[in-house]
């Protein structure tokens, strides 16, 4: 089976990694005139399977992009520069498709209109998940990297408090960086049609592709045909679609869940009249 990026990211010390990643922040900027910007944006959603997309487009031949996923620059680097942008990208693209996958641009508030003005041609694609689910899977992964200390049912109740004048900070300070908006928005993240409705604002629709995690992971091969498609990138299959980063962890609680669904009943319709068809989240 193919190794995933992230399955091959050195362990190594985080003082270790600053260093490189300067260092390789200060080629990229220093060679930015021969790098191309991106054809594509993977815009998310968080913890819907866009590091598994990312690796399947990377895996054509007539595509490429950063060998890491998260560039980031819409979000939380964007003081830093188109320069500096350029600078993640491929010096040799030799005819390819240019891309980059970076799941918190579907949330960020300023992401479309600062997409906009960089990127105006780019394709958009967007991974959606049950957002019941796609909030435990969060959380999960949160508990797993030490930065969640409540219980889901818990960190489902702080999140007004946790998040409350975060977004408004970010939008006044583009070198702001909140890691309570990052780490801890479970619910807000699954507010798909609001996040959806930001990009159509700026984005011309035939520029946006929607596909479900389900789609991906069920019939993969027949989305991942769509997803090139729409790329204009020419056919192509691989020999197997590795799911990434499963994890074993507990179910949710039946109550957890079930007042979850509710709270996302309005949400996801108003997300399938938005996409005019239905999702099977219910």
């Amino acid at each position: 089976m193919r190794r995933l990026p992230a399955e091959v990211i050195p362990r190594i010390p985080e003082p270790a990694r600053k260093v490189a990643r300067h260092a390789i922040w200060a080629f990229g900027t220093a060679t930015a005139g021969g790098r191309p910007l991106p054809d594509f944006l993977v815009l998310g959603a968080q913890k819907a399977g866009t590091t598994a997309l990312y690796a399947y487009l990377r895996w054509h031949p007539g595509i490429t992009g950063p060998s890491w996923k998260e560039v980031s620059f819409f979000d939380r680097h964007w003081w830093r520069g188109k320069r500096w942008y350029r600078g993640q990208f491929p010096l040799h693209s030799r005819g390819r498709l240019v891309g980059e996958a970076s799941p918190s641009y579907l949330f960020h508030p300023l992401a479309p209109e600062r997409a906009r003005a960089v990127v105006p041609d780019a394709r958009l694609i967007v991974v959606l998940r049950n957002p019941v689910d796609r909030a435990y899977s969060q959380y999960q992964h949160e508990v797993a990297l030490r930065r969640e200390p409540l219980s889901f049912e818990d960190a489902l109740a702080a999140e007004e408090g946790r998040t409350r004048g975060e977004v408004e900070r970010l939008v006044a300070d583009p070198r702001a960086f909140s890691h309570e908006w990052w780490d801890h928005t479970y619910a807000s993240r699954g507010l798909y049609a609001e996040q959806l409705d930001r990009w159509l604002a700026v984005f011309p629709r035939e520029q946006l592709l929607v596909v479900t995690s389900d789609e991906l992971g069920e019939r993969s091969a027949r989305t991942y045909a769509s997803i090139l498609a729409f790329l204009g990138a020419a056919p192509h299959r691989l020999d197997e679609y590795p799911r990434v980063f499963d994890r074993d962890y507990a179910p949710m609680r039946r109550e957890t869940r079930e007042a979850l669904a509710a709270r996302f009943a309005e949400p996801n319709r108003r997300l399938e009249e938005l996409l005019g068809r239905e999702l099977g989240w219910g």
